[in-house]
């Protein structure tokens, strides 16, 4: 089994479990976490790329849209 999971949730964020960093595009570590770090999908949150719940405005995240 992985070290790290991702799990998407249903109309929210992605769940990153496990020990794990995340870092801008320079390479600087914006965070630092050996449990769980909830990022941002639906782009309008005011802390990205970690998620602050926003996407509670009507974001829609269905992980199974019709065809």
């Amino acid at each position: 089994m992985a070290d790290v999971t991702v799990q998407v949730l249903n109309n929210g964020p992605l769940l990153v479990k496990g020990t794990c960093a995340v870092t801008d595009h320079e390479g600087n570590t914006v965070a630092d976490s050996d449990s769980v770090v909830a990022l941002c999908r639906c782009g309008m949150s005011s802390s990205k790329p970690m998620c602050d719940g926003t996407h509670n405005t009507g974001f829609d995240g269905t992980l199974n849209p019709p065809s």
